[in-house]
């Protein structure tokens, strides 16, 4: 037993100390300098990097934005990608064309792929010559409300896909004696659904909300690939508040958004693993 836990740690060592050069180490240094006034030669200020971040109205709207996009996107993503599984986990004819449709985003290249946006929602792209040709009038897509929209769409169709695995596999792991047993005693497509489907994939469900959760925050890739580095108001995500403190140059500022970030999610991800414990003691 020795043996096998030293042959571990061998082979845990390398993936161990590239994170902590390149993801803990770093970390700890910006920590340290969210609390100085300047990177070289600083003095300690306590909470005061702090607490002019919150009173940039550029950072309130960052995270207003980040959370409104978060709180929208990732639900309605959840969603789809649940009816979409419970229809693909049929019998259905095309079946295996549609599960190999909606894995593609996977596996294509971000960067190639959001030009395909560009030409769609550009303002003499396809969507408005659509538009035009039935007597509708253009709409500006990234210079106008509808950016949220636009962004909220390219979300949902790079992570639909992932999601869709996820749920596929948690739908093959219900046995299917619990359906011929609630079929005998009279139960209904919409009993089964919320008494047998929704009720063991609850595991399955808070793992794909954790992984939307992460990935919306990782939305600036695309973002920016779209709109660039100043993009609409109503778009403009922490990310984006981030890489131009960066650009600036503001160290503090960037450190102290980033630790703040952090802690948000050191708060979110472990109450959601002691809902799912709780969840799924309840289930056994």
């Amino acid at each position: 037993m020795r043996r096998h836990s030293f042959v571990a740690i061998w082979f845990l060592a390398p993936s161990a100390l590239g994170f902590l050069v390149f993801y803990l180490i770093p970390f700890g240094m910006g920590l340290y300098y969210s609390f100085m006034d300047r990177t070289t030669g600083g003095s300690f200020v306590g909470l005061t990097n702090y607490k002019e971040l919150l009173a940039s109205d550029s950072f309130l709207k960052a995270a207003r934005n980040t959370f409104l996009f978060t709180s929208v996107s990732v639900p309605a993503t959840i969603v789809l990608s649940l009816l979409l599984a419970l229809l693909l986990n049929q019998n259905i004819y095309i079946r295996n064309w549609l599960r190999t449709a909606y894995v593609l985003p996977l596996v294509v290249p971000v960067a190639s792929v959001v030009l395909i946006w560009q030409v769609l929602f550009d303002w003499n792209g396809a969507v408005n010559s659509w538009l035009h040709g039935v007597g509708l009038s253009r709409i500006d897509w990234m210079k106008s409300e509808w950016a949220r929209g636009v962004l909220s769409v390219v979300y949902a169709w790079k992570n639909i896909g992932y999601n869709i695995i996820l749920f596929l596999a948690g739908l093959q792991q219900i046995p299917k004696d619990y359906y011929e047993t609630a079929e005998l005693e009279g139960a209904g497509p919409v009993h089964k659904l919320t008494r047998i489907t929704l009720v063991y994939l609850i595991p399955t469900m808070f793992f794909v909300v954790l992984m939307g959760l992460i990935s919306s925050f990782r939305i600036f890739r695309e973002t920016y690939l779209i709109a660039g580095d100043y993009p609409h108001d109503s778009i403009y995500m922490l990310q984006h508040y981030m890489n131009n403190m960066f650009l600036s140059l503001d160290i503090q500022k960037l450190t102290s958004a980033a630790a703040l970030m952090v802690a948000c999610l050191l708060v979110l991800v472990p109450w959601m693993f002691a809902l799912e414990r709780r969840f799924t003691h309840f289930l056994d």
